[in-house]
């Protein structure tokens, strides 16, 4: 199960004070309208985020991420995947009658390309115009960061939560790219996460796998008060990788 819309990311272990927060309607690079919230630090930045979402969207969950990320020095951008087939959603955020069954298998990569372009530019334009931006995504949009990884956008890094590696294809990734798999994902065994680790290696780009064992699917969650330890994990390694991001 992904996360729903009473679920809520767990805090990081730094935090400052967030200057904006918002949900806003974002042009595509095809000039699709997609909803996206948005959220930015108080002080300077040197790496964005753009937040790819699990099968339902942007809910509630993902607009609390980008806020989450802000408080820790990261302007994020969380964007919709349903542009293009739905009208976009009345408060901001879809909310759990989202019928993601008929939508999800409309998606395409094209699609998702031309929405994190935009989101990449969005970032770009409020804060500075060579600002490095990572993805990070979850389930379904875990899968497709880590197919990111392997294409020509410009990023500087990818992050996926929980992804199946039927969507990521089989090229080499080309940027550093964190895998984080649970242990106990009824959706998607390790042993094929690993796999696609391997073939993800295979173009010499770092590619980190963090396994949660016993972690069920969508366990970042901060009602999760058994894999706390796990979600701190998560967020030192991402945050290690925006950090280097922004060093290098």
């Amino acid at each position: 199960m992904c996360h729903d819309a009473g679920s809520r990311p767990p805090a990081p272990p730094r935090s400052g004070d967030v200057a904006e927060r918002g949900t806003l309607t974002l042009t595509s690079a095809d000039g699709t309208e997609v909803a996206a919230a948005y959220a930015a630090p108080a002080g300077p930045v040197q790496v964005g985020v753009v937040l790819l979402p699990d099968i339902r969207g942007l809910h509630p969950y993902y607009v609390a991420l980008a806020e989450r990320f802000a408080a820790a020095g990261l302007p994020a951008l969380a964007v919709d995947w349903f542009g293009r087939t739905a009208e976009l959603p009345e408060a901001g955020a879809r909310g759990q009658d989202v019928d993601w069954q008929t939508h999800i298998p409309q998606v395409t990569a094209a699609g998702v390309d031309a929405d994190v372009t935009a989101a990449v530019a969005y970032l770009r334009a409020r804060t500075r115009a060579d600002l490095p931006v990572v993805t990070v995504g979850f389930c379904f949009g875990g899968s497709h960061s880590w197919r990111l990884a392997a294409g020509d956008l410009d990023l500087a890094a990818c992050v996926g939560f929980y992804g199946k590696p039927e969507t990521t294809g089989d090229a080499p990734a080309l940027r550093p790219t964190l895998m984080v798999i649970a242990g106990a994902d009824a959706a998607t065994p390790v042993a094929a996460q690993l796999a696609l680790a391997e073939r993800l290696r295979s173009g010499g780009a770092e590619v980190e796998t963090a396994v949660y064992d016993g972690a069920p699917h969508s366990f970042f969650d901060r009602a999760y008060g058994d894999w706390a330890q796990a979600c701190d994990d998560v967020w030192r390694r991402v945050l290690a990788l925006t950090d280097r991001v922004a060093a290098s």
